[in-house]
């Protein structure tokens, strides 16, 4: 993980985790009888793992004591990597970072399992370099290392896929995030569509750590929450890691972004101690970014669990093919979709609704426009919806139309999408223009449940910028 660096604007909430393990969780390896889903997913041998965290550390011990970008280090680190890949089957790519990675710095390396609907994306990342300091065991050879069993795990296994699973391995985080950022920009914006939810894993195995989620409330955090509940870890937000690994590259083009981390250089409070157990006041990681970053500085038991948890992820996200005799008919779930019925069933800031005179609505002639006011407001409309139980794929689609009077890249206006309270989704002043654009948010974690979906506009106290809202509709892809 990389320190923080000082950056313009608002660093969205993201990446790592951080606290120590709690004494009535269920010990290390055994998975969770409380959900037959988990039970559905691999238990990927923690052996395995640290076998990968010591030719990590060979490496190092034969370049210098470290794997940073720029060094054979690192490359000896793609290497091994690779190879393990490419015997267990992968067509495995070495991506060379071509601008804005520190000059000398190695390659992504990117990794597809060539199954399921290569229009539904789930990726999951870790970086792989270290810094000059000491050998990067924690920081990041444990997200490295789980990410790399979890690959060779999901081929061993060969299960029927219903979407699409890419792994990737990134350069040059520590000096930027500048592996996955090059990665993410470089993508057509289509390619970026296909990419459901980014999955990092950055410092899963700190000695005082803790159990930390990166968007715990979010649809895509769900799986990765649910293998943690049942371990009885009670996970945490993780503020500290805040825009400061790889999925921060993801967040800044909207897609969604989650992951498992244990915590770095801030301290552990008393109550996470009383929870989790380890040491109130010392840091979650007490050798970050230091040379005794060694596999003496390995938390198993915490390592253990996150790689069953990625595993548990991956299947609920990617493996099945969705059957199970029922039927996803999403047809009506969503009520008066396109506004033309009135305002019913929405609710919140209904008199939005309207055939708004000098704009076009995308179909008929109704629509809701929320903001546009040019001063400090929130409008908001909202409704309750089931997702079918058989959708294991489905999405809340809609048309969005942005027009603003802000200007530069600065985001001062926003539009979110929410499911009982939880943001799937936010679009900004930032994306204006283009007229009505479709879009939409993931909502097949929530199928078989009832669910409040809510459009919210939020306006500061200057320059309009609305946001027009048509046509919204559950879809099964």
């Amino acid at each position: 993980m990389k320190r923080r660096f000082a950056m313009a604007g608002t660093l969205l909430a993201l990446v790592l985790g951080f606290g120590t393990l709690p004494a009535a969780a269920t010990p290390s390896g055994t998975s969770p009888a409380s959900t037959t889903a988990a039970l559905a997913a691999p238990d990927i041998s923690i052996t395995a793992v640290r076998a990968h965290l010591d030719e990590l550390s060979a490496v190092a011990a034969r370049n210098g004591g470290n794997r940073r970008s720029t060094t054979q280090g690192y490359r000896d680190s793609v290497a091994y990597v690779k190879g393990r890949l490419q015997a267990a089957g992968y067509t495995v790519t070495e991506q060379p970072c071509t601008s804005g990675c520190t000059s000398g710095a190695g390659p992504n390396l990117i990794a597809e399992w060539p199954r399921g609907d290569a229009n539904n994306v789930y990726m999951f990342g870790a970086h792989l370099d270290g810094v000059s300091a000491g050998p990067g065991m924690n920081d990041n050879g444990s997200g490295s290392a789980a990410l790399l069993e979890n690959a060779l795990t999901l081929a061993r296994e060969n299960p029927d896929m219903r979407n699409r699973v890419r792994f990737a391995w990134w350069t040059d985080e520590e000096q930027g995030l500048n592996g996955s950022y090059f990665y993410v920009r470089t993508l057509s914006s289509a390619e970026r569509a296909r990419i459901k939810a980014y999955y990092n894993f950055d410092m899963v195995a700190s000695l005082n750590g803790g159990y930390f989620i990166n968007h715990i409330t979010s649809a895509a955090a769900a799986p990765m929450k649910a293998y943690w509940d049942s371990l009885g870890l009670r996970p945490e937000e993780n503020t500290e890691g805040a825009g400061r690994s790889d999925d921060y590259s993801f967040e800044r083009y909207s897609i969604p972004t989650s992951g498992y981390a244990m915590g770095a250089s801030a301290r552990k409070t008393s109550t996470q101690a009383a929870k989790w157990g380890g040491t109130s006041g010392s840091a979650y990681d007490p050798c970050y970014h230091r040379a005794c970053d060694t596999l003496t500085n390995i938390n198993t038991t915490g390592l253990d669990r996150a790689a069953d948890g990625i595993a548990y992820t991956l299947w609920q996200q990617a493996v099945g093919t969705g059957g199970g005799g029922g039927t996803c008919d999403p047809a009506g779930v969503v009520g008066n979709g396109g506004f033309e019925s009135g305002t019913a069933p929405w609710t919140g800031t209904t008199a939005v609704i309207a055939a708004h005179s000098g704009r076009t609505a995308h179909g008929g002639t109704r629509f809701a426009w929320l903001g546009g006011n040019g001063s400090t407001s929130t409008e908001s409309v909202s409704q309750t919806v089931t997702v079918p139980a058989d959708c294991t794929r489905a999405s809340l689609v809609f048309w969005l139309q942005i027009e603003t009077a802000e200007s530069g890249s600065r985001a001062y206006d926003t539009f979110t999408v929410r499911v009982n309270g939880s943001t799937l989704a936010t679009w900004s002043n930032v994306h204006a223009g283009g007229g009505w654009i479709q879009r939409s948010a993931d909502l097949s974690a929530y199928a078989g449940q009832t669910v409040t979906v809510a459009f919210t506009a939020t306006e500061d106290y200057s320059l309009q910028t609305g946001f027009l809202l048509d046509d919204v509709s559950l879809q099964s892809s």
